[in-house]
C-alpha cells in the first residue's frame, strides 16, 4: 500500500460490550470517550490525579475506544467496499453462538493497564482466531512507513511472520484478548493508575460474566475511531 492511501478510513473488528452494560460504561468512561456515540466523556472523580493529566495516561486507548481485538485495524483492499465489509461481518456473526467467558480484572500488561480475562476462555480465541481469517481479504497491505512501526516493538520471530502474513502480530498463539485502559506508562505513574483503576472497577459492577453475544465493526476517519455496527450471534 503507497503511503497516499493512508487518509483512508481504517476498519477493525472488535468485542465491543452491550453500550448499556456496567463494562462499557466502565471502559468508556475511563478512556474518556464513547465510541457507541462518538462524544467526548469526562473521568471519573479520582483521587491521584487531576483530569488533564489522565487525559494524558489515556490519549492512546481513546483512539481506538473501548473494545478488544479480534482483528485488528486496517484500510480496505482495493477494489473492497465497506458495504461487501457489512455483509460478511453480518453473515460472520449469524454463524455463531453466544457464549460466556468468566469475566475480567485489571491488569499489568507491559507498561499500560489494561482488563483481562479472569482465565484463559477458548471460545473467545477460537472467535478472535476466526476474524482474522475470514476478514484478511478486505485488508489492504501496510505501507513501509506501518510496517516499519510495528518493528519497533520487540517481536519474536514468528509474531513477524504474523505481522507480514496476517498484519498484525499477535495472533493465533500469539493472541491474548485484552481491553486496553492507558497508554505506556513509566513506574511510578504506571502504579497510581492501577490504584486508581482498581477503587474504581471495583464500584463499576462490570465484575460480572464475560458475555460474548455479538462483534462490531469500527471506523476511523478524521478522529477515533468509532462503532459503526454491531451484529448479533444467530444463536
Amino acid at each position: 500500500m503507497t503511503d497516499s492511501r493512508l487518509a483512508e478510513p481504517r476498519y477493525a473488528i472488535y468485542f465491543a460490550p452491550p453500550a448499556q452494560s456496567p463494562l462499557w460504561r466502565f471502559g468508556s468512561s475511563i478512556i474518556g470517550y464513547d465510541a457507541e456515540t462518538g462524544r467526548d466523556l469526562s473521568p471519573p472523580a479520582m483521587r491521584r490525579f487531576e483530569a488533564q493529566d489522565w487525559r494524558e495516561v489515556t490519549s492512546e486507548p481513546r483512539r481506538y475506544g473501548f473494545h478488544g481485538t479480534l482483528k485488528a485495524p486496517f484500510r480496505l483492499a482495493p477494489g473492497r467496499e465497506e458495504a461487501e465489509l457489512r455483509a460478511v461481518c453480518q453473515r460472520f456473526a449469524g454463524d455463531r453462538a453466544r457464549f460466556a467467558c468468566a469475566g475480567v480484572q485489571l491488569v499489568t500488561l507491559g507498561r499500560f493497564l489494561a482488563l483481562k480475562t479472569v482465565s484463559t476462555c477458548a471460545a473467545l480465541d477460537r472467535l478472535a482466531a476466526s476474524a482474522v481469517t475470514a476478514f484478511d481479504e478486505f485488508r489492504a497491505p501496510m505501507s513501509a512507513s506501518e510496517r516499519e512501526k510495528r518493528l519497533r516493538a520487540p517481536l519474536t520471530a514468528r509474531q513477524q511472520e504474523y505481522l507480514d502474513r496476517w498484519g498484525y502480530p499477535y495472533v493465533f498463539d500469539d493472541f491474548r484478548f485484552h481491553m486496553t485502559l492507558t497508554g505506556p506508562l513509566d513506574e511510578e505513574t504506571r502504579a497510581r493508575a492501577q490504584a486508581e483503576l482498581a477503587a474504581l472497577f471495583a464500584l463499576s459492577g462490570a465484575d460480572g460474566p464475560l458475555i460474548v453475544s455479538e462483534i462490531a465493526l469500527y471506523r476511523q476517519e478524521d478522529g477515533p475511531f468509532r462503532v459503526l455496527a454491531r451484529y448479533p450471534f444467530g444463536s
